[in-house]
């Protein structure tokens, strides 16, 4: 019984403690159970928690970059507002009183806005930071001119004000000239707009009085049909879309009415009302505009209402945008500006621009048949093109000093040889008058570059009419060659030539003779030998594509072209600057009404029925030049020859190691006034006579010549030298060369000269007329047995006596120079009866050499420099 209650005692014990085992594991379970759901709870509330921040930083971050998106782009907008409101009303049209100035809108440009006040807005603040103290501002523009009238109301004083900024913005941006105002103002009497009365004295502005309304209003009706009917003939809607059309000039000014009426009064009667009704509906196509003040307009598409409040205005343009008014222009500048338009426009147009006469490319024509090239514009504002070729063959222009003469030859050779290249065409340019007009078209220390086109250029030739006789005598011989190629393929003409010759070298030839009276004036040899060349060339040089171009203050005093109907007859092409005389045909007075800067281009001799007037650009402006000839010169073919530039008042400089070229036995005295420049050579062989004179009394100038001569003697060979000087005045320049010369003897006198030599021997002589005895053996009989004598005599009477007294003859004196020594005098020693016309001039010298000339020659005596 005992171990039975013991057994079930322990079972139940075992039992109890199973149970307590597995409620222990179940509490265990229970436990980890919860601690893995508040662990899941905290994960799923950490995860929401980071979505949350998350998200918030999400909203956050788009909100900032919303922002920054707003105010980036309000600030575009802004930069946009305000680069569109500069380029909508530039310069004169939009910039403000303080900065104001009139500016002229390029050519082709329709008119803008006009600004009259500023609009104030409030600039979105950047991220992060406060609201801007300060509102920003951006004009307020308004439409005129081709786009709209205004109707202006609110308080007078103010309004006027507007009336008178748009007024003064409008004149300002436009041309002088293309816009005319005229005011109706009963009140005031145009006192209103007192400030623009300078203008009336240009006719742009007009008062009308208190009965006046009705007749311009009738007026403006009747020139708004006469552009329709005339002007626009139905081919075009409105004067800009005619304009842009033919790209040409504005063919009629805009025409701005200002009425100043008072709303009070009451509307104008019906009469009235109808016209000006009119006027508002086909005004704006025809360029009438109408600013009215107290004067109701009609409601149409191109009426801009403007209503002004408190200083400040609205306008349909800009909206419901408050405007705040710029002030009025200042009085004082508005009359000074009306003043300055009015003298410039009484004072004649200005001159056109240089640069439209430079084609787009450079040297794409051809003169085969002729050339064509602009020098101005006309009335039209085209282009006017001056011909040159077989008709018309030459041209004569003619105008008084400061009249634009070589400024018109500056715009023509700028615009001829801007299309032709070298290979078309060669310019010989020679001026007349005192300066240097043509200097800047060949190479100078200052500027390396040449026009290309240029084969010559002449300056400072007043006082040197022989180099335009080499000039006319070297396209003489141009002429003879052309004729005589010519002949050979049988052509008739320069295009012929050209199509059978097309590898030969045959461009036109222009050559401008700048104040060619000059070369023709008088009754002696050099008159009449130009005249005869003129005529030759202007003859037949029309066949052969050489054109002369002769300029000149007047004609009516060339004594040369007396009786030479001829000649004037070949120059058919005229151009004549203001105030010219007897260029055009007698009965043609047009060069006498034209204004400064512009000619008369006339084709047909002068006939007034072939008159074309050009305005002129301004080409004289060096910058300007040198840009162009720069462009020119670089573009030319690298083995091009730089042009002749001959320089009447330059003296040709000789050391010992400049010396010319010269044949053995050959002696260089000066430089040939020539188109192609060479030394003036006397050859001193073993012939009777082979002797050379200096004569006259410029010491200076005689050494020169001796020294000259000895120096290129002596380069050629074996020769003895001996010098005798006999003048003191002369002694250095005589010891100077002595020291130059290899081996010469110095001496006072020519008593111990041997009278034979083996080798030439060459006996330079200063001042022999003091010499002494001895001299006139050595003259007579030194040439042939190889002696020679090179002497200065500082008279033709002291020459008289050292061959022989009164009465002797001068054939030992082969050769000779004469410096300061009348023609007259001359008579013994020249073929010329009675003696050369020689009127001795400084540095010039007549030579003379009885085995090359008929006739003496002048020449440059070198600057020896020892």
């Amino acid at each position: 019984m005992g171990s039975a209650r013991t057994a079930l005692a322990a079972v139940v014990r075992k039992e109890i403690a199973t149970a307590r085992g597995t409620a222990r594991a179940v509490l265990a379970a229970a436990e980890s159970a919860r601690s893995e759901a508040e662990r899941r709870r905290r994960m799923v509330r950490d995860a929401y928690a980071t979505c949350l921040t998350q998200l918030a930083d999400a909203r956050d971050a788009a909100r900032l970059d919303i922002l920054r998106r707003y105010h980036h782009e309000s600030a575009t907008l802004s930069a946009t507002v305000e680069t569109l409101a500069a380029a909508s009303a530039p310069g004169a049209a939009g910039a403000s009183w303080p900065a104001w100035g009139p500016t002229e809108p390029k050519p082709g440009r329709r008119p803008g806005l006009l600004r009259i006040g500023m609009i104030a807005y409030d600039p979105p603040p950047p991220p992060g930071q406060p609201p801007a103290q300060r509102r920003a501002l951006l004009p307020a523009l308004i439409p005129l001119l081709d786009h709209a009238h205004l109707d202006l109301s609110g308080e007078q004083s103010t309004v006027d004000g507007v009336i008178a900024g748009l007024l003064l913005r409008t004149l300002g941006s436009t041309r002088p000239g293309d816009v005319r105002v005229t005011v109706y103002d009963p009140e005031h009497l145009g006192g209103t707009l007192a400030a623009f009365a300078p203008l009336g004295s240009a006719d742009l502005l007009s008062f009308v009085g208190p009965g006046g309304l009705g007749p311009m209003l009738d007026d403006l009706v009747e020139q708004i049909r006469r552009i329709n009917e005339q002007v626009l003939a139905g081919e075009y809607a409105s004067l800009p879309d005619l304009t842009a059309a033919t790209a040409g000039p504005r063919p009629e000014p805009w025409r701005v009415v200002v009425l100043l009426g008072d709303r009070a009064s009451g509307d104008l009667p019906a009469a009235q009302r109808a016209q000006l009704d009119r006027v508002v509906r086909t005004g704006v196509a025809c360029g009438v505009h109408v600013v009215a003040r107290g004067v109701p307009l009609a409601a149409h598409p191109t009426v801009e209402h403007i209503v002004v409040r408190d200083g400040t205005a609205s306008a349909e343009t800009t909206g419901d945008l408050p405007i705040r008014l710029d002030p009025p222009p200042p009085a004082d500048r508005i009359s000074q500006f009306c003043r300055q338009t009015a003298e410039r426009l009484l004072a004649g147009p200005p001159p056109a621009s240089f640069a439209d006469l430079v084609p787009g490319k450079l040297w794409v024509e051809s003169s085969a048949h002729g050339l064509v090239a602009p020098v101005g514009d006309g009335p039209d504002g085209a282009l006017v093109d001056v011909p040159l070729g077989d008709d018309p063959p030459h041209a004569l222009i003619g105008g008084p000093s400061g009249s634009g003469k070589t400024n018109l030859v500056y715009a023509w050779l700028g615009a001829l040889a801007t299309r032709y290249d070298p290979g078309e065409l060669a310019l010989y340019l020679l001026d007349f008058k005192e300066g240097v007009s043509f200097a800047r078209f060949a190479p100078s220390p200052r500027d390396p570059s040449w026009l290309p086109q240029v084969r010559l250029a002449g300056v400072n030739v007043n006082g040197d009419r022989e180099f335009g006789i080499a000039l006319l005598r070297h396209l003489a011989g141009e002429l003879r060659r052309r004729a005589q190629a010519a002949k050979r393929h049988d052509a008739s003409k320069l295009a012929e030539l050209r199509a059978e010759d097309p590898g030969g070298h045959w461009p036109r030839i222009v050559a401008v003779i700048d104040e060619f009276q000059v070369l023709v004036s008088g009754r002696d040899a050099v008159a009449a030998e130009a005249v005869e060349l003129l005529e030759d060339l202007a003859r037949r040089g029309r066949s052969q594509g050489i054109h002369l171009v002769l300029a000149s203050q007047d004609v009516s005093g060339i004594e040369a072209l007396w009786g030479r109907s001829a000649l004037v007859a070949q120059f058919t092409l005229r151009i004549a600057l203001p105030k010219a005389r007897r260029i055009l045909a007698e009965t043609n007075l047009a060069a006498d009404v034209i204004p400064r800067h512009h000619a008369v281009v006339n084709t047909d001799s002068g006939v007034a029925t072939a008159n074309r007037v050009v305005r002129l650009p301004d080409a004289g402006d060096r910058t300007m030049w040198r840009h162009l000839q720069t462009a020119l010169w670089e573009a030319r073919d690298p083995g091009a020859e730089p042009p002749r530039l001959f320089d009447g008042d330059a003296v040709p400089v000789l050391s010992p190691q400049t010396l010319p070229a010269v044949a053995p036995g050959e002696a260089a005295l000066g430089e040939r006034i020539a188109v192609d420049p060479a030394p003036a050579v006397v050859g001193l062989g073993r012939t009777p006579g082979r002797n050379l004179a200096v004569l006259g009394g410029r010491a200076a100038e005689a050494c020169d010549v001796l020294a000259a001569a000895a120096l290129t003697l002596a380069t050629h060979g074996p020769a003895r030298f001996t010098v005798v000087c006999a003048d003191a005045a002369a002694a250095d320049a005589a010891a100077r060369l002595a020291a130059a010369l290899p081996g010469a003897a110095f001496t006072d006198t020519v008593a111990d000269v041997p009278a034979a030599s083996d080798v030439p021997h060459y006996v330079v002589g200063y001042a022999l007329d003091a010499a002494g005895p001895g001299l006139r053996p050595l003259l007579d009989d030194g040439p042939a047995a190889g002696v020679h004598v090179l002497g200065w005599w500082r008279s033709v009477g002291s020459l008289r006596e050292s061959v022989g007294g009164l009465g002797a003859r001068f054939d030992a004196i082969g050769s000779w120079v004469a410096l300061d020594v009348h023609g007259a005098d001359l008579a013994p020693l020249s073929p010329i009866p009675g003696g050369p016309a020689w009127y001795p001039r400084p540095r010039r010298a007549l030579w003379f050499d009885r085995t090359a000339h008929r006739v003496p020659e002048v020449i440059i005596p070198y600057e020896v420099a020892l």
